[in-house]
């Protein structure tokens, strides 16, 4: 499933903590697979997860991808409807598109976080 979004830019830690930069997303895409773990172990929709990404999200380096420019980053963020979600995603900055490979609600601790920043 791929959907066209608007830009999207959030600052992105790096492991060192230092650098920010701004990340554009212009398509974010879930696969099917992936559309039913959500539903069936995360008890979230799609949609929740898009909507993460597209309501000004705090983005964070995650790990580096086995493959060149796969790297998988976090969004912390809500719902449209107020829902705490982390997104993880892979991020294609040559197409600038975010592969969705899984979303969950947030833990008590990143909700903590989340509202500190």
């Amino acid at each position: 499933m791929v959907e066209r979004s608007m830009e999207v830019r959030g600052g992105v830690s790096q492991p060192s903590g230092r650098r920010e930069r701004v990340m554009r997303i212009d398509y974010i895409v879930c696969p099917d697979t992936i559309a039913d773990k959500l539903a069936s172990k995360h008890h979230m929709t799609v949609r929740e997860a898009r909507q993460v990404l597209l309501n000004k999200p705090r983005i964070r380096f995650a790990e580096k991808g086995h493959i060149a420019n796969n790297d998988v980053y976090a969004a912390f963020g809500q719902t449209f409807s107020g829902r705490y979600i982390v997104a993880f995603f892979v991020y294609k900055p040559d197409t600038a598109t975010a592969i969705i490979i899984s979303a969950r609600a947030m833990s008590a601790k990143e909700r903590r976080t989340y509202g500190r920043k």
